[in-house]
């Protein structure tokens, strides 16, 4: 039998629900890299900024999607300046394309392919040695903690320790991009309160429910 249970709906933002798992009412800095990616934070008065997540042919930098394109652009320079490239066997392989000819057509087809597909590739890439797949990895890092500085400086400009959170199947994938990230916004501010453990924004949503109010 199909029981209906009533009750208010609201809908927020993945924003939102991501920075309410990682502090739920105080205050914090949230990275999400997912397919996309998005900087969101909260300070002590309430206030709040974003940076990031103006849609993937502008910006997501650092997500599944960037890393993707990324990797294929790379591995192209690889191949002009080497003659070969390891990444680039494993891109090949991941989309199912038999040369390189068929490769310059997907990527540059309308619409775009998934380039987020890639990630996995990418990761073993790495894991395997390929300096550019790392090269990948390490500016992904890099580009995620400057879209987490920019809203830091917006919101906490007199903040001794800056709680800061990740979120996201690229930080909770690769030990790379989160090591880089760790290192880019620790340069920045020494002090910040990075919490190494990736969370997961559906409990996030669980507790915006059980209080019944979004913040």
């Amino acid at each position: 039998m199909l029981e209906i249970v009533g009750g208010e709906v609201q809908i927020v933002g993945d924003t939102i629900i991501a920075l309410e798992a990682a502090f739920g009412r105080g205050p914090g800095v949230v990275v999400i890299a997912g397919t996309g990616s998005i900087a969101y934070g909260r300070n002590a008065a309430g206030q709040t900024a974003r940076a990031g997540g103006w849609g993937f042919a502008i910006s997501d930098e650092g997500s599944g999607y960037w890393i993707g394109r990324a990797a294929v652009a790379s591995a192209m320079r690889s191949l002009d300046e080497e003659g070969k490239s390891p990444l680039l066997d494993m891109i090949l392989k991941t989309w199912k394309l038999e040369s390189l000819d068929k490769l310059i057509v997907t990527a540059n087809a309308t619409p775009p392919p998934n380039f987020a597909a890639l990630l996995p590739a990418v990761l073993a890439a790495a894991n395997a040695g390929d300096p550019a797949a790392s090269d990948v990895l390490a500016q992904a890092g890099s580009e995620l903690a400057g879209r987490a500085i920019a809203v830091t400086r917006r919101l906490f400009r007199t903040a001794s320790e800056i709680p800061v959170a990740m979120s996201g199947g690229v930080f909770q994938n690769a030990a790379l991009v989160r090591e880089h990230f760790y290192k880019s916004f620790r340069s920045e501010y020494p002090n910040a309160s990075i919490n190494e453990t990736v969370v997961e924004p559906v409990r996030g949503a669980l507790e915006l429910a059980r209080r019944g109010t979004a913040p």
